[in-house]
C-alpha cells in the first residue's frame, strides 16, 4: 500500500511514495552495520568536509527546499524559507565543537608509568524518528552530531514531512555521506515502530510524550541509549512593569508562529491582574492582525495546520474551556473550506482546571490567565506535568532570575520565548523528555566513552 503526501493547505494528493516493510528495514539496517566501520575510520576532517558540503547544498538549493517544506506541512513560505536560513548556523556549530568532544583526554600520566585516559566511541547504528513541524531543525539535531562522531543513522522522518526527508537524504548523499551510512526510512507510525524494535544501538525521537512513553516502555529493557525530545506546555509570566504593546506582540508571535506548532510555541500566559486588559486587548489586536491564508502567499503568516485531526483536539479545548467560565475572545473554530485550517483564538479568564492549560494544544490557541503576585505565577506554571521551557517578561532581570530559578524546566527565558540556540542544550524534564540535542551535550549523546589503564612496566 503506498502512502499518500497530501499538502494541507489544499487536501490534494502531492506524491505517493512506498512505505518501507520490515523486511527492507532489516535489509537497511544490516547494510548499515556493514558499512559504517569504514565512515568512523575516516579521519574526523573528511566527516566534516563531508557535512560542510551538506551544508553549503542547503544553501544553494534554500528556495526550493522552502516550497518542498511548505507544500509537506503547510509552513509559510516566508516561516520555511526563516528555518532554512538559520539551519546552516546549527551545522557550523557542529563542525566547529565536534572536534573537542572526541578529542582523547588523558588525566593521569604518572612518573610510574601509568596512563589513564578517555576516549569517546560512537555508539554504532542509531534509529532517528524524526518531527515534521520543524524537519531541518529537528532532523539535523540528530543526524549530523551522529554522522560526524562516526555512526551510522537510520532517519524516519515523519510522514507529514516525507519530501523534505527524501530531499535531507539526497542532499547528504550527494555531499559525499555513503548510501548506507544514511538511510532513510519511509511510513508512518506502524513503520517508524518497527524501526524502534530493530536492533539499533540507539534510538533517539522528537515527537508527542504518548509516543516518547510507548517507545520508552520498549526501548528500556535493550539497555540503549534513548534521547526522547517531546512536547510541553509551556507558560510564561507578564509582570506590571513591561511595555504591554511590546510585550503582548512578542507573545502573540511565540504562540501563533508555526500555527503554533512548535514543543515551545507559548501555551499558555499569566498575566499580572495590574495590566490584565490592557495586555489582552493588545494581544488581540495583534492576534487580528495575522494573515490566515495560503502558505504559498508571502503574505501569509498563519496557514494550515499539519494533521487535520489536531482541530478536534483544539474543538476540545476550547469547548471545555467556555464549559468552565472562560471567554473566547477571538477564534475558536475551524476555518470552513479545503485545508487544515483552524482560526487564531484567544481565551481569556483560563485557569489550571482546563485543559486548555494542561493538555499540548499545538495549534493556534492560547489560554491567558489573571495572577496577584509572583508567587502565584510560580505556583501556577508549576502546575505541570511537562518541564520544557518557560518564560518572564519583566523590566527586572533580577526578578525574573528569581522566578525562573524556582521553575523546573529545562529552558528558561527572560523578556523572549519560543527560541532556540545551538549552543544551549534543548532539554526536558518529566514528560517533555530524557537527554539532550544541541551544545556539547547533544554531540556527546551519540557516543560513549571507553576507558584505558595502560601501564609501562611491571
Amino acid at each position: 500500500m503506498t502512502l499518500s503526501v497530501r499538502n494541507p493547505a489544499t487536501g490534494a494528493v502531492i506524491a505517493e511514495v512506498e512505505p518501507d516493510t520490515p523486511a527492507i528495514i532489516a535489509d537497511k539496517l544490516a547494510r548499515a552495520r556493514a558499512a559504517r566501520p569504514a565512515w568512523a575510520a575516516l579521519p574526523l576532517e573528511a566527516r566534516l568536509s563531508t557535512i560542510a558540503r551538506f551544508r553549503d547544498r542547503i544553501v544553494e538549493q534554500k528556495e526550493a527546499l522552502a516550497r518542498t517544506l511548505t507544500r509537506d506541512m503547510g509552513k509559510p513560505i516566508t516561516q520555511a524559507r526563516n528555518e532554512l536560513a538559520a539551519t546552516p548556523g546549527r551545522l557550523d556549530f557542529f563542525l566547529e565543537n565536534t572536534r573537542a568532544v572526541l578529542q582523547d583526554e588523558t588525566v593521569l600520566d604518572d612518573r610510574n608509568g601509568l596512563c589513564e585516559r578517555i576516549r569517546m566511541e560512537p555508539l554504532g547504528v542509531v534509529a532517528n524518528v524524526s518531527a515534521w513541524n520543524y524537519p531541518w531543525f529537528v532532523g539535523s539535531n540528530v543526524f549530523v552530531p551522529a554522522l560526524l562522531t562516526g555512526n551510522a543513522v537510520l532517519y524516519k522522518p515523519s510522514e507529514h514531512a516525507v519530501m523534505t526527508g527524501l530531499a535531507i537524504g539526497r542532499l547528504l548523499h550527494e555531499a559525499g555521506v555513503p548510501q548506507d551510512v544514511f538511510s532513510v526510512v519511509i511510513g508512518g507510525g506502524d513503520v517508524g515502530a518497527a524501526l524502534v524494535e530493530a536492533p539499533v544501538d540507539g534510538v533517539f525521537f522528537t515527537g508527542s510524550y504518548r509516543a516518547g512513553r510507548a517507545i520508552a516502555e520498549k526501548v528500556g529493557p535493550r539497555m540503549l541509549r534513548l534521547g526522547l525530545e517531546l512536547g510541553g506546555k509551556d507558560p510564561v509570566y507578564v509582570c506590571e512593569d513591561v511595555d504591554v504593546s511590546r510585550a503582548a506582540e512578542s507573545l502573540a508571535d511565540g504562540a501563533m508562529y508555526n500555527a503554533g506548532q512548535s514543543c515551545c510555541a507559548v501555551e499558555r500566559i499569566y498575566v499580572h491582574e495590574a495590566i490584565y486588559d490592557e495586555f489582552l486587548a493588545a494581544f488581540v489586536q495583534t492576534v487580528r492582525g495575522f494573515v490566515v491564508g495560503d502558505p504559498e502567499d508571502e503574505r501569509t503568516y498563519l496557514g494550515p495546520l499539519a494533521r487535520a485531526e489536531q482541530r478536534d483536539v483544539l474543538d476540545a479545548q476550547v469547548a471545555d474551556a467556555v464549559a468552565r467560565g472562560a471567554t473566547v475572545l477571538c477564534g475558536g473554530k475551524r476555518i470552513d473550506g479545503p485545508g487544515n485550517y483552524y482560526e487564531p483564538t484567544v481565551v481569556a479568564n483560563a485557569t489550571n482546571a482546563m485543559r486548555l492549560m494542561r493538555e499540548e494544544s499545538f495549534g493556534p490557541v492560547i489560554g491567558i490567565a489573571r495572577v496577584s503576585d509572583d508567587e502565584r505565577a510560580i505556583e501556577l506554571m508549576n502546575d505541570t506535568e511537562y518541564g520544557l521551557t518557560a518564560g518572564v517578561y519583566t523590566r527586572d532581570r533580577a526578578r525574573a532570575e528569581r522566578v525562573l530559578a524556582r521553575l523546573d524546566v529545562g529552558t528558561a527565558y527572560w523578556n523572549c520565548c519560543d527560541r532556540v540556540s545551538p549552543r544551549l542544550p534543548w532539554t526536558g524534564r518529566r514528560h517533555s523528555g530524557m537527554g539532550s540535542t544541541l551544545s556539547k551535550y547533544g554531540i556527546v549523546a551519540f557516543v560513549q566513552p571507553k576507558a584505558f589503564h595502560l601501564k609501562s612496566a611491571f
